[in-house]
């Protein structure tokens, strides 16, 4: 209990009043240009942002002026060609052989936009057509395939992506032959140039596959690892009828652990060698290894 002389506590109505006036406190003896307004906080505020915008603006204009004067390298500046090659190096390490791209019903297959011309002849006659493959021996090792000869290796038919580095993908039937059994058979894949026995080891065959239109035009490269990946096909059908000429007859490539650019169409020569090929896109800024 207070005593007497003890002043009465403040009622609820009057500890919120002593509130208020406590919070305005330093305002009650300011001036009027000393109170700042909402709108005059709002330029201030405006100015700041419009301060560091600049600032982040600049720094990124100086950034791309020093990009740009960087020597070039395969068509790009030489700091974006170290981040593709390291993307490369990252996919390269995450590539299994039994890593299986996706497949799909039958049923939901379609034919794939005809995306690409380059390189392809205005006609050609698949009686005529040859299949050039070279090994590390050179000329003295090319053997010379009619498609009814590739059409003798083991059939294989799969349903799978085709995906396009633009963003677009669609699923897509094939029928061909592995790429494989084309190195097998030829032995055009190894060094010694031999067909390669049951468990031939990496170290026996080549590093690289170059690949090419009849004309050379177009043209990609392929790291062997990829190059015999079970999915890896020399396709002669597409969902269930000859190829076209749009899309690559007599013979394409289909590798869908790679981006669809590399998956060339009309192919004419195929060289197994230990030297990295050129590749079109690659020339022109691309990732060279297009894994995904």
């Amino acid at each position: 209990m207070n005593s007497p002389g003890d002043p009465a506590p403040p009622s609820g109505n009057e500890a919120a009043a002593e509130a208020l006036l406590s919070e305005r406190a330093p305002l009650m003896g300011a001036s009027p240009a000393e109170v700042e307004s909402p709108e005059v906080r709002i330029r201030r505020l405006s100015r700041r942002g419009f301060a560091i915008g600049g600032a982040a603006a600049l720094a990124g204009f100086a950034g791309w002026r020093w990009l740009i004067t960087r020597s070039q390298e395969g068509d790009l500046p030489w700091p974006i060609r170290r981040v593709l090659e390291f993307d490369e190096r990252v996919a390269q390490a995450a590539f299994r052989p039994t890593r299986l791209s996706p497949e799909f019903p039958r049923a939901s297959a379609r034919m794939p936009r005809v995306n690409g011309m380059v390189g392809i002849a205005p006609s050609i006659d698949p009686a005529e057509w040859r299949l050039r493959v070279v090994g590390s021996a050179g000329a003295r090792g090319a053997r010379s395939l009619a498609l009814d000869e590739i059409k003798a290796l083991p059939r294989v038919e799969m349903t799978t992506e085709l995906r396009c580095v633009e963003g677009w993908s669609e699923v897509v039937h094939w029928a061909g032959a592995r790429l494989a059994e084309l190195a097998s058979v030829t032995g055009l894949a190894t060094r010694g140039g031999q067909v390669p026995a049951a468990g031939t080891t990496t170290g026996e065959l080549l590093e690289y596959v170059a690949m090419s239109t009849p004309n050379g035009q177009y043209y990609v490269g392929l790291d062997m690892a990829s190059a015999l990946h079970p999915q890896t096909l020399l396709c002669y059908e597409m969902d269930g009828h000859p190829l076209t000429l749009e899309h690559g007859a007599p013979l394409r490539l289909v590798i869908p652990v790679k981006y669809g650019f590399k998956s060339l169409k009309q192919i004419g020569t195929i060289a197994f060698t230990d030297l990295r090929p050129s590749d079109f896109w690659a020339e022109r800024g691309y990732d060279w290894y297009a894994g995904h």
